[in-house]
């Protein structure tokens, strides 16, 4: 190949690089870079579990899973309405969009939507029950940086 073909390839290649370190990250082409975790959400919600993302789920799961938080998959989750309202609030505001927002997964689980299901189907039931892992809920489990909001696959180590 000439010279500038090469050249015009790198440049492409260059400007292409963010969207997919983007598409890696969140799973979808063009979505913005991570929104900041509220501080009452993660501290409310993380108490129990990883602070899932606001995109793992459509608007109207939220809001579901918000209004009954006392019988919150088995547990009381519930919250002062202030804290309540806040939370909602944001996670409405940062629910997933695009084609995510279509998907209503079953009980409004993150890990039975659409997505997830895609992004994890190599891995095996077996490797689900470890017992470091134990269920597909335990991001943190495997993504190093679920504590912090981060699910890159660059920062996934797999527990025997």
């Amino acid at each position: 190949m000439n010279t500038p073909i090469l050249s015009l390839m790198a440049a492409l290649a260059l400007l292409a690089g963010p969207l997919h370190a983007e598409e890696e990250e969140h799973g979808e082409r063009g979505r913005s870079a991570r929104v900041p975790v509220l501080p009452q959400y993660q501290a409310e919600c993380s108490a129990c579990h990883v602070a899932f993302p606001a995109g793992g789920l459509p608007a109207a799961s939220w809001a579901r899973l918000m209004q009954n938080l006392p019988q919150h998959f088995g547990t009381d989750a519930s919250l002062d309405p202030a804290t309540t309202r806040q939370i909602s609030q944001w996670l409405q505001a940062n629910a997933a969009s695009g084609r995510r927002a279509q998907d209503t997964p079953p009980e409004d689980r993150i890990t039975r939507t659409q997505w997830f299901v895609r992004e994890h189907h190599e891995i095996s039931s077996t490797t689900w029950q470890r017992a470091a892992i134990g269920k597909p809920s335990n991001c943190a489990a495997c993504h190093t940086g679920a504590p912090q909001g981060r699910f890159s696959e660059h920062d996934v180590r797999i527990p025997r």
